[in-house]
């Protein structure tokens, strides 16, 4: 069984790496690049750069921050944010992305994420999906959808989606702990990955999501000290969680 992923992740918007509580009150945390690269140094498993206001915005993700984190990283990173078509995927693949996550735009024509497997891979085809008490929101959280996360990610898995990125909105930037039950429940309804996300306050947080889904993410616990993923990894080994060594 492949060991659970610790995975730094980066909401950007405008060129910086932001942060808030709730998708809301969003300040500025510094350089996606150099902070990109401070995690790969300090053993992050993979990344996450979301583009929190393409979509908002109603334009492309930013393929040139794309190319110029992918000069500064030694470890697989994931792209979301703007990602409407096959021809966007394949752009951020070209500029050194390993993988493209996708949520609204899915929401809107749920045909893209086959279409985007059929052409990438599955292995390269992440939904991210935002949830607050289990129904899904769209729009970087703004607008309500009819939708379940359960039946939602059943689905995206069914058109070939190879992971999941499962956000808690109630828990998002609160350091109050990942919403366990929302994880469990999608992990149990899939059999590829589940990323929990939202909510990590400390150590004790993180291996409790890593017991229910196949990788954490972290954020707001290490954005103002990059160098706390070392002391993070040292301490959920202490807690009995298998990681592998970091490089």
């Amino acid at each position: 069984m492949p060991l659970p992923r610790l995975i730094p992740c980066l909401d950007v918007a405008r060129g910086r790496v932001v942060k808030g509580v709730h998708f809301s009150a969003l300040r500025e945390v510094g350089d996606p690049v150099e902070l990109g690269a401070a995690y790969s140094d300090a053993g992050a498993d993979e990344l996450v750069f979301l583009d929190i206001s393409a979509t908002l915005e109603q334009r492309g993700t930013l393929v040139e921050l794309v190319a110029r984190v992918a000069e500064r990283l030694a470890i697989p990173f994931t792209v979301g944010g703007g990602v409407r078509a096959v021809a966007d995927a394949e752009r951020l693949l070209r500029a050194g992305a390993d993988k493209v996550s996708v949520n609204s735009a899915a929401l809107d024509r749920p045909e893209l994420v086959t279409e985007l497997a059929e052409r990438l891979g599955s292995q390269a085809v992440v939904v991210a999906i935002d949830a607050t008490e289990g129904a899904v929101r769209t729009r970087a959280g703004t607008a309500p959808t009819s939708r379940r996360a359960v039946d939602w990610a059943h689905e995206c898995e069914r058109r070939g989606a190879g992971e999941i990125l499962l956000t808690s909105i109630d828990a998002d930037g609160t350091r109050a702990g990942y919403d366990l039950e929302l994880t469990r429940d999608v992990a149990e309804a899939v059999s590829v990955p589940v990323i929990a996300s939202g909510g990590a306050g400390g150590a004790d947080h993180v291996a409790a999501a890593l017991e229910v889904a196949q990788a954490a993410l972290v954020a707001s616990i290490l954005h103002e000290n990059p160098a706390r993923l070392a002391r993070l990894r040292a301490e959920l080994r202490e807690l009995g969680v298998p990681l592998r060594d970091a490089a």
